[in-house]
């Protein structure tokens, strides 16, 4: 069976392979911000809970957590 639209034609197989990249492609972007995050908070001279918080809302919470850091970053 072969899933047809517009533009193109995709088995099963190719298509799950393309969402597996999708996700793993993701998932190692949020793993990369989540460590950017971590070290930005330690050279700014954050508390090490701060660092640890500023990690885990970054990795459970990808985009909302990164937002919410870019917002209250101390610039100093």
């Amino acid at each position: 069976m072969m899933f047809k639209s517009l533009f193109f034609q995709f088995d099963p197989f190719t298509l799950f392979g393309i969402i597996i990249v999708v996700a793993l492609t993701l998932f190692l972007l949020n793993i990369l911000t989540s460590i950017w995050a971590y070290r930005d908070s330690q050279r700014k001279g954050n508390s090490k809970e701060f660092n640890i918080i500023v990690l885990l809302g970054t990795l459970f919470f990808p985009i909302i957590g990164l937002i919410a850091y870019l917002i209250i970053r101390y610039e100093g």
